[in-house]
């Protein structure tokens, strides 16, 4: 048997405590994050603060901090890093998986406009770090060099991937969003179930 796959218009089963976000680069993970846990009181951990250091470095702690969070009762997290082991950390504990399934066309065209005003603002994002000068972004086809490259590289993954890990996690409850119109409609149940308001969405997402 494999996860149940909800709607925006399907009801949740139960109120959860432990979600994941999953979706390809520039889908609005991080912000989506923010949202949901105001929303039900969660703790957000942002994966790639925790991942990455002082110059983009990878931290040595990561998979401790990511097991000391997962242990924990109430929590939201993008699902990402699953090639360096989260799967077996915090997989297993979440019950709740919020698939943006965005369009191409879409998530590509936030992701550009994101990341060129990171790099010609130089804005500063998790642990002091700043994005790639802009000539790089636009002219390596190299993933781990620029994150547009990195969003091309993995933009099917989680259409193939899925399938594997509904099969894999069976445990879990997987509500799929196909547009944002789908994400704000979903909230909006959310919040009147929960009796609760909830903030408009931020124009800029700073999510990866």
């Amino acid at each position: 048997m494999s996860a149940p796959l909800l709607t925006a218009d399907d009801p949740l089963p139960f109120s959860p405590e432990r979600v994941l976000i999953a979706g390809v680069t520039g889908s609005g993970k991080t912000t989506l994050a923010a949202r949901v846990a105001t929303l039900w009181d969660l703790d957000r951990h942002e994966m790639d603060a925790l991942y990455h250091g002082p110059g983009w470095i990878p931290r040595p702690a990561f998979l401790d901090d990511v097991r000391a969070f997962a242990a924990e009762d109430r929590w939201i997290t993008e699902w990402q890093y699953t090639s360096k082991g989260t799967d077996e950390i915090m997989t297993p504990r979440a019950q709740l998986v919020i698939w943006l399934d965005y369009p191409w066309p879409l998530v590509r065209m936030r992701l550009l406009r994101r990341t060129l005003s990171r790099s010609i603002l130089r804005t500063p994002m998790y642990n002091g770090n700043v994005e790639k000068p802009l000539w790089q972004l636009l002219t390596t086809r190299d993933p781990a060099r620029s994150i547009l490259a990195w969003q091309t590289k993995t933009r099917r993954f989680w259409s193939t991937q899925m399938p594997v890990k509904r099969e894999r996690f069976p445990h879990l409850t997987i509500v799929r969003l196909r547009h944002p119109r789908e994400t704000e409609r979903w909230l909006r149940a959310q919040a009147e179930a929960s009796g609760v308001s909830i903030a408009p969405p931020k124009r800029r997402s700073r999510d990866r």
